[in-house]
């Protein structure tokens, strides 16, 4: 399986030039540690066939693939974030046994965002996808400010059911349709593709499938 491109570079400001991240290698600051379920867990019941997502069939396990579980997750804009990656179009993508693909799932921070993540990741867990590696699931904020206690409570919970949570913050010119450049994209953002891109760029083959 081949490793994606280098993440886009980063400018630093007053003159510190640039710095790009880990073109392989993982960097010790980056924790691999998974958080929760590393792999689908025997006695999940599957969610009803309408719960689940759709599937489609890729020739490979060749890059990373992120899935929105809902429309408007922000799959399309994680994918601009690393290149060499793609969105999934809201779809499980399956290759052909035995290697995994690794996908990360995407949603926004409100009730249906989160209530679709939660399925998803119990779709995953029951052991009726084959052939996809989880590797964790994007929290993208979908307004400013903090969450409601009840969101982040259930965030929480939801987020007990993958590998590892990444949090995204509100972006207002992301809001105002401006495709992501390193100019308008906070600190938190290149953390979390330095974790994302550690993870990928790591033997797949490390990642169980139901297979």
């Amino acid at each position: 399986m081949t490793q994606p491109q280098n993440p886009w570079t980063r400018q630093q400001q007053s003159g510190q030039g640039s710095s790009q991240l880990p073109p392989g290698p993982v960097p010790p600051q980056v924790d691999m540690t998974p958080r929760g379920p590393s792999a689908p867990q025997h006695g999940v019941p599957a969610p009803a066939e309408d719960q689940r997502l759709p599937k489609f069939a890729i020739p490979a396990a060749d890059t990373l693939w992120w899935v929105g579980v809902h429309g408007g997750a922000g799959e399309t804009t994680m994918s601009l974030l690393l290149p060499g990656t793609r969105a999934a179009g809201h779809r499980w993508p399956i290759p052909p046994p035995p290697v995994p693909t690794p996908v990360v799932l995407v949603a926004r921070t409100h009730g249906s965002g989160l209530r679709a993540a939660q399925r998803a990741a119990i779709e995953w867990a029951s052991g009726v996808v084959q052939g996809v590696a989880v590797l964790g699931l994007v929290l993208i904020a979908d307004a400013p400010g903090r969450l409601p206690r009840v969101l982040d409570d259930f965030a929480d919970i939801v987020g007990g059911g993958v590998p590892r949570v990444w949090d995204i913050p509100w972006i207002e010119e992301w809001r105002r349709g401006e495709d992501p450049t390193p100019e308008n994209t906070p600190d938190e953002v290149f953390e979390v593709l330095e974790s994302i891109y550690a993870l990928r760029a790591s033997n797949p083959a490390d990642y169980p499938a139901p297979y």
